[in-house]
């Protein structure tokens, strides 16, 4: 078995509240933007925050307390020409609200027309008081504060390419992945927040989304849906109670999109387009998607360091390459393990109609993962 261990890159998490922009200088609506000076013309930054899926937690709360925005994509915290965003209040909230396409509006701020390369989301710290600023609800155990590092609380990078255009409005979807950003710490009952987020430009409502439909059999909260490029997943969620999915926002283009359930085989759809203008539907609640009963077996090992991650790619002949399992691994010990299908996957080719969806086995590929 090929075996190959990515190192994770970390970026951060935010909340649901309405913004406000602050700082020295002065806008044409009087509040003004940290270090921007007076424009002469104004663009509009609109944020908003959704979320993909969650593994074994209730809950997972992070709570922000502002957003900073830099057209430089090496700015250092202390340079001039950045651009704050500042809640109110510092916004505590439940990430794992915002699964299935649901957004979190974060509101708007005006800041000067340009091309904006960085932004640092800055948590609040952690108190002895309750409620935690930051903190995880295992499924059946108690909450359990989550341990944010210093760099996470002063602002993490998270990299941008936004144009705001002087007079209109610029919408951002900040895509906070609740899953790969809370590590266990051995059996300490601890846990560290590593936090991962994707910022997604947003051109247009109409479109850019999936929606369709799993059999409602698969097991709930730990079945996922995601499109991906190259094996490299773009978006992610969970369907509901009914086996509805709904993948928001998507950049559009075309995609492979993948599903993967404990105790099924995986089943791949290829060639799904995303457009701006219209909604791309994919099977049907009367016709779902319905991965084969598989049996699962165990990969188990260790790497170092223990800030590493492993994903299990399954490479279909003549392509493509998907991710079938992401895991962040012990922070502890280094420790990781999947339960991963023996049999073999599945895929179809995309088409409009759900009952022209015809999957096929796809024997070369089973059982056999790289890591």
């Amino acid at each position: 078995m090929n075996q190959r261990f990515s190192i994770a890159t970390a970026v951060a998490a935010s909340a649901a509240a309405l913004l406000v922009a602050c700082g020295g200088g002065d806008s044409p609506e009087g509040g003004g933007i940290g270090g921007t000076g007076s424009p002469a013309a104004v663009g509009t930054l609109h944020v908003s925050l959704t979320d993909a899926p969650a593994c074994g937690y209730d809950a997972v709360y992070v709570t922000v307390e502002k957003v900073r925005v830099h057209t430089s994509a090496s700015a250092a915290d202390a340079e001039a020409g950045w651009s704050e965003v500042v809640l109110t209040t510092p916004q505590r909230v439940n990430l794992l609200d915002l699964t299935n396409g649901a957004l979190a509006d974060l509101g708007q701020a005006t800041l000067p027309p340009g091309k904006y390369q960085q932004l640092r989301l800055v948590l609040a710290a952690n108190r002895a008081a309750a409620p935690l600023a930051n903190s995880v609800v295992p499924i059946g155990a108690p909450e359990t504060p989550l341990s944010v590092t210093s760099a996470d609380q002063t602002g993490i990078k998270v990299n941008l390419d936004l144009d705001v255009a002087a007079d209109k409005t610029a919408d951002l979807v900040l895509d906070f992945d609740a899953c790969k950003s809370v590590v266990r710490r051995g059996n300490s009952g601890q846990y560290n927040l590593k936090p991962v987020v994707t910022a997604i430009p947003v051109l247009a409502d109409a479109g850019l989304r999936i929606v369709g439909y799993v059999t409602p059999s698969l097991l709930l909260g730990s079945t996922s849906v995601s499109v991906q490029v190259a094996g490299k997943p773009i978006k992610a969620t969970l369907p509901d109670a009914v086996g509805r999915f709904q993948l928001y926002p998507v950049p559009a283009g075309s995609y492979d999109l993948v599903v993967s359930s404990p105790g099924r085989v995986t089943a791949l759809v290829t060639g799904v387009p995303v457009t701006a203008s219209a909604i791309t539907t994919l099977a049907s609640l009367t016709q779902p998607i319905t991965p084969p009963v598989a049996n699962l077996r165990s990969v188990t090992g260790s790497v170092t360091p223990a800030t590493a991650t492993v994903r299990a790619l399954q490479t279909y002949n003549g392509g493509p390459q998907v991710e079938v399992a992401w895991g962040a691994v012990d922070a502890t010990s280094g420790a990781f393990t999947f339960q991963l299908p023996i049999e073999a996957p599945v895929r179809a080719g995309y088409t409009a109609d759900p009952a022209a969806l015809g999957f096929v086995t796809d024997p070369t590929a089973a059982g056999k993962y790289t890591l």
